[in-house]
């Protein structure tokens, strides 16, 4: 298959296999080759990162830059794949310089058919020092948008750092994010806050004071989308582990004010672990 000839269907429609090595060579191809996304984690963890960027990187005027990201990917060894995209974001960025070859790199990536790709512009933005964090939000908020789930989740956790090194600015400049109509962006809000969080950095000061938090839950607390709900729940089992006292309160104060059934579900998971504590070992 040339790279002009159409995907076929039944590669557009693939489900995914539920693990890498059940992953097709001819969907890794495609892969490596930008000209499909990932639709499970399975495929996202098998991308050669190395191939995409040799492929795709020239298109868009970006091919001197590949030998550096060979090179920092060949220095990672086995890692994980958001280690790897910050690889690529780092060795891009070390070559382009001015803000200004920045700013046009990530909108090159940003609007690129791969999710890797766009996954290469969430962490550009998380590089670029001299962006402030509104800066830096500003512009991922279209890839917490994006429609393929690995770039949402490259999306918060790109600006994850800057948000636990300046918590109350973010705090405060999140607050539109959980009125926002779309529930991904809603979602972000409450993902790239949670105390603990998954594949990243606690964030200290959220684990032992979450009531800090609270102005980016409660705006979600009764939130329509499933999506939303499993993140807001999440955000208080985190803190749980260390203040559970404050998650207890907190979701009986919701019951009482907000019966609803999205609320009663957030409450049941985010007490999940403190639960699970109280009945003690199966014997």
């Amino acid at each position: 298959m040339n790279n002009d000839s159409p995907v076929p269907e039944h590669i557009l429609r693939r489900k995914g296999s539920p693990n890498t090595a059940g992953v097709p060579e001819e969907v890794r191809r495609l892969l490596n080759t930008g000209r499909i996304e990932a639709v499970n984690l399975s495929e996202w963890l098998v991308v050669d990162q190395g191939a995409i960027a040799a492929h795709c990187l020239p298109a868009l005027g970006l091919g001197q830059h590949v030998p550096a990201i060979t090179a920092a990917l060949g220095s990672l060894g086995k890692s994980t794949t958001p280690k790897r995209n910050a690889a690529v974001a780092s060795a891009l960025h070390s070559g382009l310089g001015s803000t200004r070859a920045v700013e046009r790199a990530f909108k090159d990536l940003r609007r690129h058919p791969s999710d890797v790709i766009r996954s290469w512009a969430c962490e550009l933005v998380a590089t670029h020092a001299p962006w402030s964090l509104a800066d830096k939000l500003d512009r991922i908020r279209p890839l917490a948008a994006d429609a393929n789930m690995g770039v949402r989740e490259c999306a918060w956790m790109a600006v994850r750092n800057d948000i636990a090194t300046h918590l109350e600015e973010a705090l405060t400049l999140l607050v539109p994010f959980v009125h926002d109509p779309d529930p991904n962006i809603r979602r972000f809000a409450t993902e790239a806050t949670r105390p603990r969080g998954v594949w990243c950095r606690h964030i200290h000061a959220l684990r032992e004071e979450p009531a800090r938090g609270i102005i980016l839950l409660e705006p979600v607390r009764s939130d329509p989308a499933r999506y939303v709900q499993n993140s807001v729940a999440n955000w208080l089992n985190d803190a749980s582990k260390s203040q559970p006292e404050w998650v207890q309160d907190v979701c009986r104060r919701w019951q009482k004010e907000s019966p609803t059934d999205e609320t009663a579900y957030i409450c049941r998971r985010a007490l999940r672990t403190l639960t699970k504590s109280a009945k003690g070992p199966v014997r």
